[in-house]
């Protein structure tokens, strides 16, 4: 399994769930967790993801996710599991 952090912070709007959730399914990517929060406004979603059976290189992915986050307002990042678990150790 190749697992991918998506986190997705903006201001909250209808479909941003929809619109993320689509992309990854059109791309054979599987949602393995998924929380999302609003404050005053504000989403903030975090997505644990498989990518092993995507179409799309990892840097494809994340080039269009960035890309479809301009489109609705908000910035979506990805980051490799083993990156984010090297960045995130105390």
């Amino acid at each position: 399994m190749k697992r991918t952090i998506i986190t997705v912070v903006g201001k909250d709007t209808v479909g941003i769930i929809a619109r993320v959730c689509t992309y990854l399914a059109e791309n054979g990517i599987n949602i393995l967790d998924i929380s999302q929060t609003i404050v005053q406004g504000y989403f903030n979603m975090m997505m644990i993801v498989d990518t092993e059976k995507m179409s799309r290189s990892f840097g494809d992915m994340s080039d269009e996710l960035a890309v479809l986050g301009r489109e609705i307002g908000v910035v979506i990042s990805c980051q490799k599991e083993e990156i984010f678990d090297m960045m995130h150790r105390i």
